[in-house]
């Protein structure tokens, strides 16, 4: 029976399930492991700045490209600094592997250097927590753990490879994968429940899907088209459904969506929700509430009926249940409304150009920003989007045609997301554009990442949204404070900081440079050097997002609390 070292086990499971990437930082406990990987021929060490970036590079290799990737940690410090990047991937729903280090389990000793309990910290964070009770069990672990990651919901699990195990040699006889299960599918009668009701002549359905819908592909598109139904997506959903179709809506269908989305709902009599799960970012605090019966379909029946009840609920894999309602609505003349269409088309070409119209200021404005990086960039860019407004403007100004090109933090809605995420994406797909587009806030908690991308080659270009202030917050305290506390940021200098890293740098102070500096950074890119433009945001509009929030929030609240708060704003704008 031939032996392995427990890095060699690792890597080998790290090889089999097509990892290409760790993310992390070497330490005392895991130096036999970086050995292996040093000369490994498929999986590649990435050096970090900080462990809080490797959950979020690794959360973006599989949004960006679809692939299980590796934050690499040592013991307590190292898990610890990474549980927000790790926390992110579980609200979200992205799958990585956490491999973690662990004591010594074979001496008896106490009080070890990094000793707590990983296990139990991870496990609010993970879908399955791992670790081997001897060297053999290493290989067939990791492998199990993986699966468990890409199964139903993907999300994050971590495997803990105590250190003895990689001080001493396995006997290992074989190397067999986990056994592959059938993704679900709902019973027949429940399908044709739902299309039963979808049928109803009198039925005007919407559609709304989330990234878990990611998987039906074209499908649904032919799904909208049978139905006739307009399209909304979550905010991770976006790019699910071609954003240039005719029927594709809006991100988004309540109070925290322009007019027109609004009216074009109002008269659907059904909503189908396919792979989201009615969470509160993604619903603008839950005011995208379904129209009529709610036919509910997810991998995941633990959603079903947690903020709307489901009349139908169909639990499986999105692609199996579009290919199982076109099936059974076969024979359905498709419905076509083009008053619809054309209410649609209306409504979003004004948004459009209500943008583009306000006269430029002393200032970048957002909607020209975002037009330019699209004309310059191309259709294929991914685009990496922090907690807040920049997350909202690119949700609301971007037009996407396929999913993983919008990563942003959500559910979690971690700061410092924006720059390791772009890294993660573009050392994945280095044949697409990347733009990252950190706040100045985000930037300063994982802004020195862009020395990673600098030394990993990855040609990322960074667009820093600068106001000096913590953007989202600070509008909230305007709006129902009057008045902003602990949301100023001090000044720093965007161009020293990518100086000290050797990133090439770039000032857009208003409008009219806007075109120059988006070529510029193309360019650089292009070149293959990352690149970064400090942005002078204008964010004195606030989003339509951000104003449905407010709204939806301060309607929630009883009458005497709801007064209470408008007195306080109004009484405080009169003696300020």
């Amino acid at each position: 029976m031939p032996t392995y070292s427990g890095a060699q086990l690792v890597v080998r499971a790290l090889e089999d399930e097509g990892i290409r990437f760790t993310f992390g930082i070497p330490g005392t406990h895991n130096i036999e492991l970086y050995d292996v990987l040093g000369t490994a021929a498929s999986v590649r060490p990435i050096l970090i700045t900080d462990e809080q970036s490797a959950g979020f590079m690794a959360d973006a290799v599989w949004r960006a490209a679809g692939e299980l990737a590796c934050a690499n940690v040592v013991p307590g410090a190292g898990l610890t600094h990474a549980l927000s990047g790790i926390a992110e991937a579980f609200l979200d729903g992205m799958p990585l592997l956490v491999l973690g280090c662990g004591i010594r389990r074979d001496t008896g000793h106490a009080y070890q250097l990094h000793d707590i309990d990983q296990l139990a910290i991870a496990a609010p964070v993970c879908k399955g927590t791992f670790r081997p009770a001897t060297g053999a069990e290493i290989y067939p672990t990791i492998r199990r753990a993986c699966a468990l990651a890409r199964a139903g919901t993907p999300g994050p699990v971590m495997v803990e490879i105590p250190v003895d195990h990689y001080l001493f040699p396995h006997r290992v006889d074989g190397f067999d994968p986990p056994p592959v299960t059938d993704p679900p599918m709902p019973a027949p009668e429940l399908i044709s429940r739902a299309a039963a009701l979808l049928r109803d002549p009198g039925a005007r359905p919407l559609l709304y899907l989330g990234w878990g819908a990611a998987g039906a592909g074209a499908d649904l598109v032919r799904l909208a088209k049978a139905l006739g139904s307009p399209v909304a997506t979550t905010i991770t959903g976006k790019g699910v459904f071609p954003e240039s179709h005719p029927l594709f809506l809006w991100n988004g269908f309540g109070d925290a969506a322009p007019p027109f989305v609004r009216d074009a709902v109002a008269d659907r009599t059904i909503t189908l929700a396919i792979g989201c799960r009615f969470s509160e970012v993604g619903t603008g605090s839950y005011s995208c509430v379904p129209r009529g019966p709610l036919i509910h379909a997810d991998i995941n029946p633990e959603v079903f009926g947690r903020n709307f009840p489901a009349a139908v609920a169909l639990t499986g894999d999105a692609r199996l249940v579009v290919a199982a309602l076109l099936d059974a609505l076969g024979g359905m003349p498709p419905r076509r409304d083009a008053r619809a269409e054309a209410r649609i088309a209306e409504g979003r070409a004004a948004v459009a150009a209500d943008r583009l119209a306000r006269t430029p200021g002393d200032r970048v404005t957002p909607a020209r920003l975002f037009a330019a990086l699209q004309r310059t960039f191309g259709p294929e860019t991914v685009y990496t989007t922090d907690s807040g407004n920049g997350t909202f403007l690119a949700m609301e100004c971007l037009t996407l045609e396929r999913p993983g090109q919008l990563l942003a933090p959500v559910d979690y809605s971690c700061m410092g997301y924006a720059v390791p995420a772009a890294i993660g994406a573009k050392v994945a797909r280095p044949d697409l554009p990347v733009v990252a587009l950190p706040g100045d806030g985000a930037l300063l908690m994982t802004g020195l990442e862009l020395l990673t991308a600098a030394n990993q080659g990855a040609a990322v270009a960074v667009f820093v949204l600068r106001d000096r202030e913590l953007a989202q917050i600070a509008q909230f305290q305007r709006t129902a404070l009057h008045r902003t506390v602990a949301s100023a940021l001090p000044d720093y200098d965007v161009a020293g900081l990518a100086e000290a890293v050797g990133v090439e740098w770039l000032r857009l102070e208003n409008d009219r440079g806007i075109d120059e500096a988006v070529e510029w950074a193309r360019q650089v890119t292009g070149a293959g050097r990352p690149a970064v433009v400090d942005v002078a945001i204008d964010y004195r509009e606030p989003t339509f997002f951000t104003r449905g929030v407010v709204k939806t929030n301060l309607g929630r609240l009883p009458l005497k609390d709801r007064l209470r708060f408008i007195g306080r704003a109004i009484g405080r704008r009169f003696t300020s």
